[in-house]
């Protein structure tokens, strides 16, 4: 295991000393990079993916996050525009899941489904500003969800996460929310009026 210290660093200072780490592998082997804020996490995640990395991000504490970087080995000569920095890759976006599957049909096929398509938000380029938990959808926050991986990723690049509280008391899961944070009815239709826009599985 290779750590790499860049909390305090400036973009793209980050960037620059986990490629330096990356360059000097002369085999398999696992990067973590300390930082202290969302961007930075988004930074190295772009440019360690787009060297062949596979990536996976989590809030450690208040303005720490660690980023987990697999190699197998040294990547190929990297781009100029990797070590660029780029703007909070957020976007107005709020993604509302008001489920624990995703259709209507099969109930198995439906939880496949919605496990999928919030991977598949943890991928894209833009990503959303805040997602929406409420509902049946409460229960993919709390402990025992095929998608904490991918939501804690996602809120360790800044994505808002929240969950409808009084649906965490419906079903008896407050006190097992295990990413992001309780919200009530009125920030829910606040975040929602706010959107620029709004994806719904």
């Amino acid at each position: 295991m290779i750590t790499v210290n860049a909390i305090g660093d400036n973009c793209p200072i980050p960037v620059i000393k986990t490629k330096k780490a990356m360059q000097a592998l002369t085999g398999p082997e696992t990067i973590e990079v300390l930082v202290d804020n969302e961007i930075a996490v988004q930074n190295v995640t772009k440019m360690a993916s787009s060297s062949g990395g596979k990536v996976t991000s989590k809030k450690l504490a208040e303005k720490e996050y660690k980023i987990t970087i697999a190699m197998e080995g040294a990547p190929a000569a990297a781009k100029e525009e990797d070590v660029a920095c780029i703007p909070d890759m957020r976007d107005n976006t709020v993604v509302v899941v008001s489920s624990d599957r995703m259709g209507v049909g099969n109930d198995e096929l439906g939880k496949v489904l919605i496990k999928g398509f919030i991977f598949a938000v943890a991928q894209l380029d833009r990503l959303p500003k805040t997602m929406l938990f409420y509902n049946g959808g409460a229960t993919i926050t709390c402990e025992g969800s095929d998608s904490l991986n991918d939501l804690k990723s996602l809120e360790a690049q800044g994505v808002e996460i929240l969950t409808c509280g009084t649906c965490l008391d419906y079903y008896g899961l407050k006190e097992k929310l295990a990413v992001g944070s309780v919200t009530n009815m009125y920030s829910i239709v606040e975040k929602m009026a706010g959107a620029g826009k709004i994806l719904k599985p």
